[in-house]
């Protein structure tokens, strides 16, 4: 199965632009979002370097972000750039639990596979990717009982249905 930046970009928008004035746009070397402004009266998530794997993980920040976040760029979130400590990157993997978490849900149901990002490639230490990977599957585990969010249980639906996927199910989520 193939994953093209169209498909992504078409099936999130036909998906949230009518009720969330929001579109999915490729970028270049970062990704971010924008809230709408003078020159824009729709708000953006601008995914970098044309990477199917980073338009859903910006797409899963925004699945994250609550309706004030929305208006802020980035979301008004705190980050830290590659090379952190010990101390921040656990702050960092903190905040990344619930949006990778809702990253996998929507990788799986596209049908594309997905990796935890520690994205600290130049920090003093190597990230225990392993442990993060495990948090992250405990709050899929977590999202899959309660059920998914509305906006997440959506782009679900939009993904399986082009993709042709199955149902999303606890047993489709293992850690290696």
């Amino acid at each position: 199965m193939t994953h093209q930046n169209t498909d992504i970009i078409r099936i999130f928008n036909e998906t949230f632009f009518d009720q969330y004035q929001t579109r999915l746009e490729l970028g270049g070397d970062e990704p971010i979002y924008l809230p709408a402004d003078e020159q824009h009266d729709y708000h953006r998530i601008i995914f970098a370097r044309g990477y199917y794997a980073s338009a859903l993980h910006e797409i899963a920040h925004w699945l994250v972000a609550g309706p004030e976040r929305r208006l802020l760029e980035d979301f008004g979130y705190w980050y830290e750039p590659d090379g952190r400590t010990a101390e921040v990157q656990a702050q960092f993997e903190n905040v990344e639990v619930r949006p990778q978490a809702y990253e996998w849900i929507i990788a799986v149901s596209a049908g594309f596979p997905f990796n935890v990002s520690c994205d600290n490639l130049n920090g003093d230490f190597e990230p225990d990717r392993l442990a993060f990977m495990q948090r992250v599957h405990r709050e899929v585990m977590s999202i899959l009982d309660t059920g998914l969010p509305p906006r997440v249980a959506q782009l679900s639906a939009a993904l399986r249905a082009f993709y042709q996927t199955p149902p999303v199910s606890a047993e489709l989520f293992t850690v290696k």
